[in-house]
């Protein structure tokens, strides 16, 4: 650490944090590789001469995020900071919204335009009254399949891990989700662009191939972007990397409700870091 009193200074007033608030994920990096490079940053203008290591990383900052964002995917990645990472378990359950462009024609085996076709069917015959007709299908309490290529786990490795290694991953069985809306913006075959607000657990590439193959042809998404999680939304709150400052995060930070900074919560959230 520096021997400036300014940096010192900076380091506890970053270490006395404790709330939440939203950063912007790019298209690309995994979100642990995004809250990594948000964490460095914010060390780097403390002063921190940077130990490589994660455990000493996390010696200086509890940070945690909210909700894994796919790599191919952008938008609102809710962070919790020092007792804020407590608070996570409920944005992982709680409301998102989301904007997804889908092609028709084309199933890939990621769900999304990361991965490599594996099927091509006429679309032609889909019209935008057929897929507003089946859209309502999807929407209310429904039952949905995980991709194979997601952040799941089992046996402690990622699935999408466990699959680029050429391992055999069964389906994780069907699950409840909920999707509060659901609405088509956009159809221009092959595109379409859905706005999508949903629960917990809900995995927009399930809702796309599931939708192609409801309309007797098949879809992957394109791209997909969060525009809001609980309170936050990609419009009004979430700090773009230009912004990554202790300042920008003082004033973009929600604290925590004072009874949560005086008890010590029984386990941290899956996604501190």
């Amino acid at each position: 650490v520096s021997g400036a009193a300014g940096p010192i200074s900076s380091l506890s007033k970053l270490q006395s944090l404790n709330g939440l608030f939203a950063i912007y994920k790019k298209q690309g990096p995994t979100s642990a590789d995004v809250l990594n490079k948000f964490k460095d940053t914010l060390l780097r203008e403390a002063g921190v001469q940077y130990p490589n290591s994660r455990k000493r990383k996390k010696q200086y900052l509890k940070l945690g995020h909210g909700g894994t964002l796919d790599s191919a995917a952008s938008g609102v990645l809710v962070v919790g900071i020092g007792n804020g990472t407590k608070m996570l378990s409920t944005m992982l359950t709680g409301s998102k919204k989301y904007v997804a462009v889908g092609e028709l024609g084309k199933a890939t085996d990621t769900l999304d335009a990361t991965g490599t076709v594996i099927m091509e069917k006429v679309f032609e015959h889909i019209t935008r009254l057929d897929m507003e007709e089946k859209l309502k299908a999807f929407t209310g309490d429904i039952m949905q399949v995980p991709p194979l290529f997601s952040a799941l786990k089992k046996d402690g490795q990622r699935l999408s891990v466990l699959l680029k290694k050429g391992h055999q991953v069964e389906a994780k069985p069907a699950r409840p989700v909920t999707v509060h809306s659901l609405t088509l913006q956009e159809f221009k075959p092959p595109l379409f662009t859905l706005d999508i607000e949903c629960g917990g657990g809900f995995y927009v590439r399930s809702l796309v191939d599931d939708l192609g193959k409801a309309l007797s042809s098949c879809a992957h998404v394109k791209e997909l972007v969060r525009t809001k999680q609980g309170q936050f939304t990609l419009q009004d709150h979430v700090l773009h990397e230009e912004q990554w400052t202790l300042q920008s995060v003082v004033g973009a930070l929600q604290p925590c409700p004072e009874e949560d900074q005086r008890t010590d919560s029984p386990r941290s959230p899956q996604n501190a870091t």
